[in-house]
């Protein structure tokens, strides 16, 4: 069944929805009353845009649970982050996002991607139910976000209604563990693009085609297509002019139509292929002139890209795919250029054939880099990783390495969440791969590894803020470290398809080493 949001009851000030499905958007479980007045009272007590901001979010994520830069990207979409002389509006957002975590109306969890959840004492205290025809008699003339699942059947008054929002799923449940995808059919596509006002329109599902029609939506600011089957963009989707967002995702797209270049305001481009192969979209010549890009996602590099990336210095994350010997000097070049950078993904050509990325010494990093993903075979590790000092994230996948890197990265101060994805080809770790001391600020580690048989232990004082630790398809590996029963900050161990020994001593022999874990998860 759709369920629809709007924002404000005009009459009491609360929030309220209306067409409220089988399943309710927050739990039943009874509040205190005295905790329920004193979130109510601090709610009332927020400045506008805060409170307009929160509303939104509640919607975003009263379903789903959403990354915190998609959070922001949605935010400033709606049009509630205002644009300000040398002010970047993603980072007032964020601003915005931190105070609301300060006032436990969000809460924020990051396991190598920063999640935001909504606190349950919103729905319980800021929101009012309306029965079904109330809720469409209040809403004729009042901006909606709207929520549908299940490609089910819009109703007759839908294109009247003035929708700003709309995350439409074609998933439906086949079993009650299982979902199972339908197509989004041509008319209801169609429908959807005679949305006259819309802002946010985001599909997940399968469609393999979008009509022409989807030129006509000349307000659309963020543009969400994911796990789509769709081949090609209509070349109407240059009509687009005020989108900002534009994220591709997992579809059977291979190429950007040239109409893109004429979206001048284009902020955010996040493209992805299909899951298998991952090399990345083709952009047409010519896309150093969208110079208003802040993010530019999963582009399939060639020499032509690697020049032209030069010219868009307001990138701040960029991740490129196909990265190879034939272009990387031209590659290089462009992206130590990109002075406000802070996030960089590099993958090397075919990497699930085991391709090593081409020699990264002549590689300068930009100064202001926090984020760091390297995928693909590595000789070394590149001498200059060691004076990233901002860096706070950190990915090696596939590289394979024969020395241990924990000799360069322990010493990373602000080093927060690191993933090891096969880039240690070492059957043991020994005490050696973290001093007392060593990693400092590091939060959450991730290892997977064909080739780990043991680690053998973790000395006294190492990993000092570990709160999670995941072993990641290590099949061969089946004992935990000596030594893990010391680390008194780690609050989450999770086994993921590991040796099955692994799983059973931890609930046995080896349970004296995790017992002071509180979450456990094996699966």
């Amino acid at each position: 069944m759709p369920l629809f949001f709007f924002n404000r009851n005009s009459d009491t000030g609360e929030g309220f929805f209306g067409e409220m499905p089988a399943e309710k958007a927050f739990s039943d479980d009874p509040i205190p009353t005295g905790e329920t007045s004193s979130y109510k009272s601090t709610y009332e007590s927020l400045p506008h845009h805060l409170k307009s901001c929160l509303d939104y979010i509640y919607i975003l994520l009263n379903n789903f649970y959403w990354e915190r830069r998609k959070v922001v990207r949605l935010l400033l979409a709606q049009g509630l982050i205002q644009e300000k002389p040398g002010e970047i509006m993603e980072d007032t957002a964020g601003d915005i996002i931190d105070e609301l975590i300060c006032l436990e109306m969000l809460r924020e969890e990051s396991y190598f991607e920063s999640m935001l959840y909504v606190s349950k004492f919103y729905g319980k205290s800021c929101l009012i139910e309306v029965e079904e025809h109330d809720f469409v008699a209040k809403a004729a003339n009042s901006p909606i976000h709207g929520l549908i699942s299940n490609n089910e059947v819009l109703p007759p008054n839908f294109k009247n209604l003035l929708i700003r929002s709309l995350f439409a799923s074609s998933l439906r449940s086949a079993s009650c563990y299982s979902y199972e995808s339908v197509h989004f059919s041509q008319a209801y596509l169609q429908t959807v693009c005679a949305l006259q006002f819309i802002l946010v329109l985001d599909l997940y599902g399968n469609s393999e085609y979008l009509p022409d029609e989807l030129g006509n939506l000349v307000h659309l600011r963020y543009l969400g297509l994911r796990y789509t089957h769709i081949k090609k963009l209509p070349h109407t989707v240059g009509n687009l002019q005020n989108l900002q967002t534009l994220e591709v995702t997992y579809t059977k797209l291979r190429h950007l139509p040239v109409e893109i270049l004429n979206i001048k305001q284009l902020r955010h481009l996040l493209l992805n292929d299909c899951k298998i192969h991952n090399d990345g979209i083709r952009v047409p010549r010519g896309i150093g002139t969208l110079v208003n890009l802040h993010t530019c996602a999963g582009v399939y590099v060639d020499a032509g890209f690697a020049i032209e990336l030069s010219t868009l210095t307001h990138l701040r994350n960029l991740d490129v795919r196909n990265v190879s010997e034939d272009h990387a000097s031209e590659l290089f070049v462009s992206i130590c250029k990109l002075e406000n950078l802070v996030s960089l993904s590099l993958n090397a050509e075919r990497t699930y054939l085991g391709t090593p990325l081409p020699e990264l010494e002549a590689l300068c990093p930009p100064p202001h880099l926090q984020e760091l993903s390297l995928r693909g075979g590595l000789f070394e590790i590149p001498n200059w990783l060691a004076s990233i000092e901002n860096l706070t994230s950190l990915e090696l996948r596939d590289s394979n390495l024969l020395e241990n890197p924990s000799s360069v990265l322990q010493f990373l101060p602000k080093l927060k969440h690191l993933v090891l994805d096969n880039a240690y080809k070492a059957k043991i770790i020994s005490k050696e791969f973290c001093e007392a001391g060593g990693y400092p600020e590091l939060e959450t580690l991730l290892i997977s590894s064909r080739d780990l048989v043991e680690w053998t232990e973790i000395v006294n004082g190492a990993f000092p803020s570990l709160k999670r630790l995941k072993f990641q398809s290590c099949h061969n590996l089946r004992f935990l470290p000596e030594g893990l029963q010391q680390l008194t900050t780690i609050q989450e161990l999770c086994l993921f398809d590991s040796h099955g020994d692994l799983a059973r001593r931890s609930k046995g022999a080896e349970n004296y080493k995790i017992k002071h874990i509180s979450n456990l998860r094996i699966y």
